[in-house]
């Protein structure tokens, strides 16, 4: 008897970029070699969704109204990103709305120190938003691509990605828990890395970053991205002319490939 397919999980996952001298720098994390997922591979903040990224109670505590998928993995990257890496994606609530400035170092200092809490479920990241008075900046957030991990993987995950520019001043550093070590990096820098040898990257990070390799700026990327339609890629198992195993993805959803051996995986 089959056994049936694993139904994906919904996952989101930010690229959090900033200028550097001369493209675009992305913050990476290198996840915990005991991680059950991606150990030790070089990866963009993110993870599953919780059950409180879709609680109603976020409302009146999110800038932008996405729809019921949207809005719970916008706010799943924005957690993310502040456990994974401290950033916070948020705003004043007296100050909120549409390209109003994000809260600088000393408001992301303080609250630093429930990371470990939230990431656990000890704490929970809306009432931590909710007792400081700020807002998520879910409307800072592009949307990039979509993957849903294939049939044939006993995990799952119904990935969202996204591209957000980085909260000036706030200082990035991993968790120490999933994460060891965190980098900004330019998207062919990464590439190179894992090219030599130097870095493991996984083929949905490898993608991202070759698409993200286009942008020359953090307000390029915006605007390119932002313009761009969002196909969605399961990718398919298959063979190569010379019988090698493959997976295959859309040539419409822009990566500039469409084929991936399944010895370049890396999951």
């Amino acid at each position: 008897m089959n056994k049936e397919t694993a139904q994906p999980k919904l996952s989101a996952t930010v690229l959090i970029v900033r200028d550097g001298e001369t493209v675009p720098e992305v913050l990476m994390v290198k996840r915990h070699y005991q991680i059950d997922f991606a150990a030790g591979a070089l990866v963009f903040p993110g993870g599953k969704a919780t059950a409180e990224d879709s609680s109603e109670g976020w409302d009146p505590y999110t800038d932008g109204d996405f729809g019921p998928v949207q809005q719970d993995a916008r706010i799943a990257a924005v957690r993310e990103a502040y456990e994974e890496s401290g950033l916070l994606l948020a705003r004043p609530r007296q100050k909120r709305g549409t390209d109003m400035p994000l809260v600088g170092p000393d408001v992301a200092e303080k609250l630093d120190p429930f990371r470990a809490a939230v990431d656990r479920g000890e704490q929970s990241f809306l009432e931590l938003i909710r007792e400081h008075d700020l807002v998520l900046a879910l409307d800072s957030l592009v949307y990039f691509g979509h993957w849903i991990t294939p049939d044939l993987m006993p995990k799952r995950f119904d990935t969202h990605f996204y591209i957000a520019p980085a909260p000036p001043d706030q200082i990035a550093a991993h968790d120490g828990r999933e994460t060891t070590d965190s980098v900004w990096i330019t998207a062919q820098g990464a590439l190179d890395s894992e090219e030599a040898g130097e870095s493991v990257i996984i083929f949905p990070t490898r993608m991202n970053l070759k698409k993200l390799a286009k942008a020359t700026s953090v307000h390029d990327a915006a605007k390119r991205f932002a313009a761009e339609p969002v196909v969605t890629v399961l990718p398919r198992q298959d063979k190569t002319e010379n019988g090698e195993a493959c997976l295959v993805i859309p040539e419409e959803a822009g990566y500039g490939q469409t084929i991936e051996l399944l010895s370049r995986v890396n999951v």
